[in-house]
């Protein structure tokens, strides 16, 4: 068996950004794992180490010398590499000269009936440890940032200043080099409890010193500790705590140490919107806020600390003694704000750029208030909701200019609706204000009612309507106005039953925009385009087969909820029978190979067999079934419907011959295809679905 060590290599920094060190965690051992390989080093498995001073990797089992290697080339047929004579001719002078070879050293053999020349190239196996540090130099160098720094006189590039290296093969030193520094086998350890250095005696014993110099060294660990703390205060105290992932994440990769220690703020500050002071706890300050047991918010909180636990009241006092003014601001904010309507912050508008060539946030508003007259004639409200709808499209863009919501951004939307019922608007005006920005991601909820839900698609469609108009549509993985997301967000809508037309929406939403849309037929079909798009993408990600959703959307079909209503009837009884289906998907692409648009679709009934007729009567009486069936977006009936052409359809290609001799036979029966193909098609293009090779 051949011997192998443990490799370990620590990258101490000064502290990396969080999200940062997070992205490099999750793709260091990768970068390591290639780099062995491509090596020919053997190797384990990987396991990643960090905190927010140190980047590790520790790679067990890795083989102390590499695989040798014979390599095999195949070259030119032996006639052209040789002359007459046998000596070498030019094409296999540079044939065996880019392999590194002589080329006496050319082998000949026989691959079929023709005689080739092989060149076989030797690669001996080589010490690990003579190859380690310049592979390690590699993968400093491969770690991605998305910003990156210099420090000193180094003209080295990293997140964050290099401060030492640890690299150990066993219990050997690899003199791995970077910006001015030579690793040896000493690492740091926590900055207050534990400063170090800390000799490593063998790559295994990296975790165990960390850990015995106050360094968590996992990100799994930290997270398990945070959690554990959480839970002992949740039942000291009886509150529960809400821990969202994103700013656990983030806690985690901020401290090397954490203790969660409990502090607390004036109650006074509950008078402020809960949603302020949570956005000030966990955004501004990544604090957990604490809630009893009815759900109602307390003047409680958790902070992670990174310090000395034996220092805990200090640490408290500090934590509190920084909320204080944050809460305070908080709650000046808000009193401010409530002492003007929130209709006043409309006008204010004017000062607030929403796209540099589509202008103010006020001209969004008047669009808004345009386009929302178009979907409330559309879905159908009653008097009382079409009012509520134009009020909320006239007041959901005002709370932008209020004191709170520029303070503390997450809470747009939120304050609006606080500020409109405080200025006596309706409940569901403030409701649809709240929630006009959602979904906001994939699985956040739409808006609670449908004037909420109509809001919130005219503010969505307005923007992709008028980025697209001047050319800032998305491109390639490059989305920075959301507008993918924003896409998903009305399929959603549409599709869970929001009785809007999206064509006719994006028409009217580009003609809001007057002369700032050039060409607005080539912007409508390229925007309808995009959503067409997203709903395929929605469709895959929801394991709907790529060809059923294909075959749909060649059916000429644009709006959303129904392509997602066709593709999941079409896979259910696809499901259901899928011999039948495949059947018909080979008979109508042949159909459709065979058929010649331009004959049209009449039969003349005088000319037709027993095959023929079957199939002619069993389309009579389909077509009208499947266009009744669609006309009432019963797809599955429609579908079930067309399942009966099985028969007769496989018994006309039996039985007739298509391409008679006959002009007005093959003609006729050209027609008659074509007229099996305009049933179908109206369903879907069920040739897309074709398995067979046609």
């Amino acid at each position: 068996m051949p011997k192998t060590e443990t490799l370990a290599f620590e990258i101490g920094t000064e502290e990396v950004p969080a999200a940062d060190l997070a992205r490099a965690t999750g793709q260091l051992g990768g970068i390591v794992g290639d780099a062995l390989d491509a090596a020919r080093i053997g190797h384990g498995h990987i396991e990643v180490y960090s905190s927010p001073r140190r980047l590790a990797v520790l790679a067990f089992e890795v083989a102390c010398e590499t695989e040798a290697l014979v390599e095999e080339y195949k070259g030119p047929a032996t006639a052209i590499a040789f002359d007459d004579r046998g000596a070498p001719t030019k094409a296999a002078v540079g044939f065996a000269k880019g392999k590194g070879i002589d080329p006496d050293s050319l082998e000949r053999r026989m691959v079929g009936d023709t005689e080739y020349v092989f060149a076989l190239k030797h690669s001996a196996a080589q010490q690990t440890s003579d190859l380690l540090a310049p592979l390690l130099e590699q993968v400093i160098a491969a770690i991605p940032w998305k910003k990156s720094c210099r420090w000193g006189s180094q003209t080295a590039l990293f997140s964050r200043p290099v401060r030492w290296l640890l690299a150990l093969f066993g219990g050997d030193v690899v003199p791995v080099r970077f910006a001015g520094l030579v690793a040896d086998r000493l690492t740091w350890g926590h900055r207050f409890l534990a400063g170090g250095p800390f000799e490593v005696a063998h790559a295994d014993d990296l975790p165990g010193v960390l850990e015995g110099a106050f360094v968590v060294p996992s990100m799994e660990g930290r997270a398990s500790a945070i959690r554990s703390g959480v839970a002992a205060i949740e039942r000291e105290t009886g509150l529960r705590s809400v821990l969202p992932e994103a700013t656990l994440l983030e806690v985690v990769n901020l401290t090397e140490y954490p203790t969660p220690l409990i502090g607390s703020f004036d109650e006074s500050f509950l008078k402020v919107p809960e949603e302020i002071i949570v956005d000030a706890m966990l955004k501004h300050q990544r604090y957990f806020p604490l809630y009893d047991g009815e759900g109602r918010l307390t003047n409680r909180f958790i902070a992670v600390s990174n310090g000395d636990p034996a220092c805990s009241d200090i640490i408290i006092a500090g934590n509190e003694r920084v909320v204080r003014p944050r809460l305070a601001d908080a709650k000046f904010f808000y009193e401010e704000d409530l002492k003007r309507p929130l209709e006043h912050f409309v006008a204010r508008l004017d000062t607030v750029v929403f796209q540099e060539s589509l202008g103010s946030v006020r001209a969004k508003v008047d669009r808004l208030v345009a386009l929302v007259e178009h979907v409330i004639e559309a879905a159908g409200l009653t008097a009382a909701d079409a009012a509520d709808a134009r009020r909320a499209a006239y007041l959901c863009k005002a709370d932008l200019v209020s004191g709170a919501v520029v303070e503390f951004t997450s809470v747009q939307g939120i304050m609006g609706a606080y500020y409109a019922r405080a200025a006596g608007e309706n409940e569901q005006v403030a409701e649809a204000i709240a929630d006009h920005y959602r979904p906001r991601f994939a699985d956040d909820a739409p808006p609670r009612s449908t004037v909420g839900k109509l809001v919130a698609l005219t503010d969505k469609l307005d923007t992709i309507c008028g980025l697209f108009a001047v050319g800032q549509g998305p491109t390639g993985s490059s989305d920075p106005f959301a507008l993918r997301r924003g896409a998903i967000g009305i399929v959603n809508m549409l599709a869970a039953g929001l009785p809007v037309k999206l064509v006719p929406a994006v028409d009217a939403a580009l003609e809001a925009y007057g002369t700032l849309v050039g060409d607005k037929a080539a912007v409508l079909e390229e925007v309808v385009a995009f959503f067409a798009t997203r709903t395929k993408v929605m469709l895959r990600d929801a394991d709907h087969a790529l060809d059923v959703v294909e075959a749909v959307q060649a059916a000429g079909v644009f709006e959303p909820a129904q392509i997602i209503a066709r593709v999941e009837a079409l896979s259910a009884v696809r499901e259901e029978m899928p011999d039948t289906m495949d059947d018909l998907a080979v008979a109508y692409a042949r159909a459709h190979n065979l058929g010649d648009a331009a004959l049209g679709i009449q039969v003349d009934a005088a000319l037709t067999g027993a095959a023929e007729q079957g199939l002619l009567e069993a389309l009579s009486a389909v077509e009208s079934q499947v266009a009744g069936f669609l006309a009432t977006n019963e797809y599955v009936e429609a579908l079930k419907a067309l399942a009966a052409l099985r028969a007769p359809i496989d018994r006309f290609f039996e039985e007739v011959l298509i391409m008679d001799d006959d002009v007005a036979l093959r003609e006729n029966r050209l027609r008659l295809l074509n007229r099996f193909v305009a049933v179908f098609s109206p369903a879907a293009d069920f040739g897309k679905m074709a398995k067979a090779p046609q």
